[in-house]
């Protein structure tokens, strides 16, 4: 096996809109493809992370609650990379989303911080 990367991320949403609004006009990111699937009354969303990520947006009726944050089973947190990390913030606090104070990374000196997604995914920001 041959693994060269990560293709997509797959994100359940619970407000479409909200979170379509979220990912393209807050983080900026660039839609791919939108369909909607009747049969199973759900939107994918495809989204471009810089030139070779995606995120995959799903809308789904009635989606589970995350069992807790940020400590569930499973995907604990999904990371962007971001050349000045100051200034992303910026970014996202003047679209009101609440962002916690900018840490150091203590392995590799790197600055990051979180935040969240409408359903209160765990997001970070992490300076290259």
């Amino acid at each position: 096996m041959n693994i060269e990367k990560i293709h997509h991320t797959a994100i359940i949403c619970s407000n479409y809109e909200k979170s379509k609004h979220f990912y393209v006009n807050i983080l900026g990111l660039s839609i791919i493809s939108e369909i909607y699937r009747e049969e199973r009354d759900s939107y994918k969303l495809d989204l471009a992370v810089g030139e070779h990520g995606q995120i995959e947006l799903f809308s789904f009726p009635h989606p589970p609650k995350r069992p807790s944050y940020p400590e569930a089973a499973g995907l604990r947190h999904l990371a962007f990379q971001v050349t000045d990390i100051k200034a992303a913030v910026c970014e996202l606090k003047e679209h009101g989303v609440s962002v916690e104070p900018i840490r150091i990374d203590s392995l590799t000196g790197k600055q990051f911080t979180f935040f969240q997604d409408p359903d209160g995914l765990p997001l970070e920001l992490y300076e290259a």
